[in-house]
C-alpha cells in the first residue's frame, strides 16, 4: 500500500526572548533558531521511519528546499512537493520566554497556494487501496477527501489545527479514519465529558463510517472500529522533555502498521511506544525515532500505584 500524505511543510523561526514583545516595543533576542516544521512534515518522518512507503505531496517556496531534503533524507518519497518562485514556504514566528512559555504566529505561504489541478496531478499516480493522510494545514483539504474517496483510497484525518470550516465540510462523512486527540474530538462530537469512552461513542455516532482514534495523554489511546473497541497503555522512557511531535509520531507509526496489515491493537502498541520515545528528545521531527530504536528501547516499568 502505497501513502500519500498531503500536508504542511513549514520552517520554525524559533527566538529566545527576555520577554514577549509588547506593542511598540523593540527587544533583542538572546538567540535564534531555525527548525523543520509542519504537520504534514512531521507525519511523513514518522511513516518513513516506522518502514511506510510514504509520498508527501505539498508545496515550498525557493526558500523551502532544506524542508524537502531533510524529507527525503528521512525516507519520504517527494516527488509531489512543487516549488512555487513567487511565494515563500510556511513558516512559524515563534517567541519563547525563559519560564517556557512561547507566542507563535504562523503564515501559511505556499501551504495555502495548492490547487485542484495539482491535487488530480498528483492523486492520478495513486489507485484504489492506497491511502491519504491529511492534517489541516493546506488548502483545498476538502476537495482531496473528495476526490481520494472517489478513487477508492482510503482516507485519514488528523484534524489539526480544528478551524469552523474544517467542522462544517461535508466531505467528513466521507472519511475512513480520524485520528484525534481529546479535544479535538470533544469539538467534533459537540460534548465535553470526563469519560472517554462517552466521548468516542458521540464521535462515532456522528461520522459512522470512520474508524476513530482518539490518543489521551497519559491515559495512552483508544480506537472504536467496526462494532470493536481497543485500548493501548502508554509507555514510560524516562524524563519527558519535549512532547513537540509526539502526536504526530503516533500518527506515522499507526497508519503505517495499518499499511503493513498489522491489527489494529499492534498499531496502537507500536504508536504509543515510538511517541514514548520521541518525549524524551528535543524537538519535533528530530524527535521522531527509527523502527529499529523502537523495537530496541525498554521501557520503564512503573510500580503499582506510580
Amino acid at each position: 500500500m502505497k501513502i500519500l500524505n498531503y500536508g504542511s511543510l513549514n520552517i520554525d523561526h524559533v527566538y529566545t526572548m527576555p520577554a514577549f514583545v509588547k506593542a511598540g516595543e523593540t527587544l533583542s533576542a538572546k538567540d535564534c533558531q531555525l527548525h523543520t516544521g509542519g504537520k504534514g512534515l512531521n507525519q511523513s518522518v514518522a511513516l518513513a521511519r516506522a518502514g511506510a512507503q510514504v509520498f508527501h505531496g505539498g508545496k515550498i517556496g525557493s526558500d523551502g528546499l532544506g524542508l524537502k531534503r531533510f524529507l527525503e533524507d528521512a525516507g519520504a518519497d517527494c516527488r509531489f512537493v512543487r516549488v512555487d518562485p513567487d511565494e515563500p514556504t510556511g513558516h512559524a514566528i515563534i517567541q519563547v520566554v525563559d519560564s517556557g512559555e512561547n507566542c507563535i504566529l504562523i503564515y501559511g505561504g505556499t501551504n495555502k497556494r495548492i490547487t485542484e489541478d495539482e491535487i488530480d496531478e498528483t492523486l492520478s499516480f495513486f489507485e484504489a487501496g492506497d491511502m491519504l493522510l491529511l492534517q489541516n494545514e493546506i488548502s483545498n483539504v476538502n476537495y482531496l477527501i473528495r476526490r481520494a474517496h472517489e478513487k477508492g483510497m482510503t482516507v485519514a484525518l488528523n484534524p489539526s489545527p480544528i478551524t469552523d470550516e474544517l467542522l462544517a465540510y461535508e466531505e467528513l462523512d466521507l472519511l475512513d479514519w480520524m485520528i484525534v486527540n481529546r479535544g479535538e474530538a470533544e469539538a467534533f462530537a459537540g460534548i465535553e465529558s470526563e469519560d472517554p469512552d462517552e466521548v468516542i461513542d458521540a464521535l462515532q455516532a456522528k461520522y459512522s463510517r470512520a474508524s476513530i482514534v482518539m490518543t489521551l495523554g497519559k491515559r495512552g489511546s483508544m480506537c472504536v472500529s467496526h462494532g470493536n473497541k481497543y485500548y493501548s497503555r502508554t509507555y514510560d522512557y524516562g524524563r519527558r522533555v519535549d512532547t513537540t511531535g509526539a502526536g504526530d509520531t503516533f500518527t506515522g507509526y499507526f497508519l503505517a502498521g495499518l499499511s503493513k496489515g498489522m491489527p489494529i491493537s499492534a498499531c496502537m502498541d507500536i504508536a504509543s511506544r515510538a511517541s514514548g520515545i520521541s518525549v524524551t528528545i528535543a524537538g519535533a521531527a528530530n524527535s521522531i525515532p527509527s523502527a529499529e530504536a523502537v523495537l530496541k528501547a525498554v521501557p520503564i516499568e512503573l510500580k503499582e500505584g506510580e
